[in-house]
């Protein structure tokens, strides 16, 4: 696929590449068929030749043939004579089918024709006329100079006719060399085109490959920029968290103190009076005891549901107690108002006030979330230390979520990330549909703290 976008980012590249490959293929088949065309012309022309120098030594075979059975009379000397006749024909077979279409050497071969039918005409009347026993006739034409003179024609004609092949050799042969150097030539061109679109091609990709390069740097200068930025931002909502739970906290304990000084005097002040004004009413004025029961029974609740609020914004236990005494108490009063059953498994662990606070803040948190949205039937509340770190989870067997869709309210679990991350730890939520949640918290010791 990479292979394949280079490319399409090149199109000149691409064309440059099938022109040099296709003029390549088109030289080299052109030169393929010329040489292929000439090789069979020289082949032809050599048989020509060969023909043409068969020819002249069957004309000599017949007449020493000729000769030799007139001065013998002996039947075996024909034979070379026939044998030649054969020769003779079969050569002209070939040569009359090869100069057939060149007017030039067609006039050659038809003089050589004439000539040889000539000379073999008289050396077959001079057999006839021996075998007729007209024998001095026939040597009298065998003693004349025209057969030598004949023979000295087809000579002279077939070495034009060999002179002609041979300039048709030459011609040939050179065709074929200029192809040869052509195609050479074709071929050295197109291979430094071939080079020279090679050598832009690297260049090009060369140039591609750097400015992806510095492409990569600059991104990667951003994201290391952005990073260092998301790192520093990160810390500043951490940091920020931890001062907002801090103020918050120390508001609570404020607006706990104030409360329990103020209205819890107040309170118990009121229900002191009341107490007083009831011992000296009489018992003639039923109803005003009974107002001053109702009186009472109204000022307990509101010391009742004052220390309620008190401990709800800065839990006593957790201060007299210590963390697991607190979760304990925190877990059986909710298990007391929602019927649903908490499961503990609570082990002393080591660590700073701070982050006691954290723990029981987030198990406080998480059991409203459950309250509010598991449905729920039980609870299970761990705290312990495990491969060196403090752990604590509250898991639940509700309804559950997809983790990979953003809760319809997620500020109260993206509030407790940063609560725990303010303290060094780390916060994990694991839940799937039907298969309830389970909110792990890790936090390092007091002495890794300290350290």
């Amino acid at each position: 696929m990479k292979k394949i976008t280079a490319l399409q980012r090149h199109p000149l590249v691409i064309a440059c590449a099938l022109a040099a490959a296709g003029a390549v293929l088109f030289v080299s088949e052109a030169s393929y068929w010329r040489s292929t065309t000439t090789l069979q012309e020289l082949t032809e022309m050599g048989m020509s030749r060969t023909q043409i120098q068969t020819l002249e030594r069957s004309m000599l075979d017949a007449e020493t043939g000729q000769r030799g059975y007139l001065l013998t009379q002996r039947k075996e000397y024909l034979e070379p004579y026939v044998t030649a006749l054969l020769r003779i024909e079969d050569a002209y077979k070939v040569l009359d089918v090869y100069y057939g279409s060149d007017p030039e050497s067609q006039a050659l071969l038809q003089r050589l024709h004439t000539l040889t039918e000539t000379t073999l005409s008289e050396l077959a009347l001079t057999l006839q006329l021996f075998d007729e026993g007209r024998g001095k006739a026939g040597r009298e034409i065998l003693m004349t100079d025209i057969g030598r003179e004949k023979m000295d024609a087809i000579r002279a004609t077939s070495a034009e006719l060999l002179a002609y092949q041979t300039r048709a050799v030459s011609d040939s042969r050179s065709a074929l060399i200029s192809t040869l150097v052509l195609d050479r030539l074709g071929v050295a061109v197109l291979s430094l085109v071939s080079l020279l679109a090679l050598f832009l091609y690297l260049r090009q990709s060369q140039a591609l490959k750097l400015q992806q390069m510095e492409l990569q740097r600059v991104v990667q200068l951003e994201r290391d920029r952005l990073e260092v930025e998301v790192a520093n931002r990160t810390a500043e909502l951490i940091e920020l968290a931890q001062h907002l739970q801090t103020a918050r906290e120390d508001e609570r304990q404020r607006l706990a103190r104030n409360l329990h000084d103020d209205l819890g005097s107040l309170l118990t002040s009121a229900k002191l009076d009341a107490a007083r004004i009831k011992s000296r009413i009489t018992v003639a004025a039923p109803e005003a005891l009974d107002l001053l029961a109702h009186l009472v029974g109204t000022l307990n609740t509101g010391i009742a549901l004052g220390r309620r609020i008190i401990e709800d914004l800065r839990p006593s236990s957790l201060s007299n107690l210590g963390l697991v005494a607190a979760l304990e108490i925190l877990a059986r009063e909710y298990a007391a108002q929602s019927g649903v059953a908490v499961h503990c498994q609570l082990e002393p662990v080591a660590l700073r006030p701070s982050a006691e606070l954290v723990v029981y803040r987030l198990v406080q948190e998480a059991i409203t979330n459950i309250a509010k949205y598991a449905q729920a039937r039980n609870i299970w509340i761990e705290l312990c230390t495990r491969a060196g770190q403090v752990e604590v989870s509250v898991r639940d067997d509700g309804v559950g979520f997809d983790t990979s869709t953003k809760p319809t309210s997620a500020y109260g679990l993206v509030g407790m990330r940063f609560r725990v991350g303010a303290e060094g730890g780390s916060l994990q939520l694991q839940s799937r549909p039907g298969q309830g949640t389970q909110i792990l918290a890790k936090f390092p010791p007091l002495s890794s703290t300290a350290g």
